[in-house]
């Protein structure tokens, strides 16, 4: 299910440290919305950090970044505290943005099937379009590739 050129799906999420991330309340901002399964885990916590570190170049393209995962907002307050993350996390407890974008999808893992969020990230642009998507993120120059597309749309 592709989502790009087409409207983004509106949400409103509560977020760690309090408050709600509303989609549309940030246009004409550009959104980075980056899915992941598990806050504290080695490949989401590599994200994370990763897309804390670019923070400001992405804040200089005019860009929020957001995760989100299923987790609580107890977990994402410990996940930001333990990693010094200054990214925006969304708590989808109930996966309904998940599924509307898509990335709440049956797992395998060791023989066992099992419903979780794919690790995917949506680049919307401030008309709350999407531009740019990657599902099935591998994260090993992933936040690099997003900043270098950000900067690239937005020259167009």
């Amino acid at each position: 299910m592709s989502l790009l050129s087409q409207p983004a799906p509106e949400f409103t999420l509560p977020v760690a440290g309090g408050g709600e991330f509303t989609l549309s309340d940030h246009h004409p901002s550009w959104t980075v919305l980056f899915f992941y399964p598990r806050d504290d885990t080695s490949g989401c916590t590599r994200e994370a950090v990763e897309f804390t570190e670019k923070l400001k170049a992405f804040r200089d393209c005019g860009a929020n970044v957001v995760g989100v995962s299923k987790d609580t907002l107890k977990s994402h307050d410990k996940f930001i505290t333990k990693h010094d993350l200054a990214v925006t996390l969304a708590s989808d407890a109930d996966t309904d943005v998940c599924e509307q974008f898509g990335v709440w999808v049956e797992k395998s893992m060791y023989g066992r099937k099992f419903m979780g969020i794919e690790r995917a990230t949506f680049l919307i642009d401030g008309a709350g379009v999407v531009r740019a998507e990657w599902r099935k993120v591998k994260v090993p120059g992933h936040v690099e590739a997003v900043l270098t597309t950000l900067r690239e749309l937005r020259e167009l």
